[in-house]
């Protein structure tokens, strides 16, 4: 298969791509919803590879019913400026929108040096469970602000999420997720994942532990899972930021804005 050489057509394919290891695709017309099939962060819908851009509020309001039959969180992702027609629908759905950076990063950059605290983690290694549970903490505290959540509330999560590690851990053997920690006097305090797909992946799930923000151990994590990701011979990394404060940051490791990413969820 020809690989898509402009950005964002490359970036189409990879996020039709990436669900597939562990999701079940479900076909509404202009739109797929990918199921996961076990344990690990819920998928979304978004808009079906190579369809045009024709997804009106009925067709987004048929996948909510489903998501709701399912249990699952009725989200939905796709770029604006490959899609742009979706926001109208989604919006006359009820739906939330949420505005996010796309970035794809400039090789011509250099890396900084590794980071004393920061590795690549093996499915075996010991701070794997924690390295995986402590998204969940970063982004239930959201911002870049220093927290009170700490070693305690990442222990009780990392006890709760222990069923997610041996599916976590297959998919690092079998190299589709790559995951980086920071970790200090036994305590992992940072931690991120990139998700290969031929010669692209994303950089995704980079949390640090709220009490330990403001160190630098985000752009260190995520340095790390770049130089891994280039290593490999992927040519194309990319991340959708938070902010543009949390945009800026990334642009010291090279990554440049190319569109839009777009979360749709219900409004609370």
């Amino acid at each position: 298969m020809t690989t898509p050489q402009h950005p964002l057509d490359r970036l189409e394919h990879y996020y039709d791509s990436v669900p597939r290891a562990a999701a079940r695709a479900e076909d509404f017309g202009p739109l797929t919803l990918f199921v996961r099939e076990g344990p690990g962060w819920p998928y979304y819908a978004r808009p079906a590879l190579g369809r045009p851009d024709t997804a009106g509020a009925a067709d987004v309001d048929r996948v909510r019913a489903r998501q709701r039959e399912l249990g699952v969180p009725e989200a939905f992702e796709w770029v604006a400026e490959v899609t742009p027609g979706l926001r109208r629908a989604v919006e006359a759905s009820g739906l939330r929108v949420h505005e996010h950076p796309l970035m794809v990063r400039d090789r011509d950059v250099a890396l900084p040096g590794p980071h004393p605290l920061v590795r690549v983690l093996g499915p075996e290694d010991p701070f794997l469970a924690s390295a995986l549970a402590l998204p969940h903490v970063a982004f239930a505290a959201p911002g870049t602000g220093v927290g009170t959540a700490g070693p305690a509330e990442l222990a009780a999560e990392t006890t709760a999420r222990a069923g997610d590690v041996p599916a976590a851990a297959d998919r690092i053997r079998a190299g589709r997720t790559v995951l980086a920690a920071a970790v200090e006097n036994g305590v992992a305090l940072c931690s991120g994942m990139h998700l290969p797909v031929g010669p692209v992946t994303e950089v995704a799930g980079v949390g640090t532990l709220p009490s330990a923000r403001r160190r630098g151990l985000g752009l260190a994590v995520t340095a790390a899972l770049v130089a891994d990701a280039e290593a490999r011979g992927v040519d194309t990394v990319f991340l959708s930021a938070g902010d543009d404060d949390v945009a800026r940051m990334y642009g010291r490791l090279g990554f440049r804005r190319v569109a839009t990413a777009l979360i749709a969820e219900p409004a609370e």
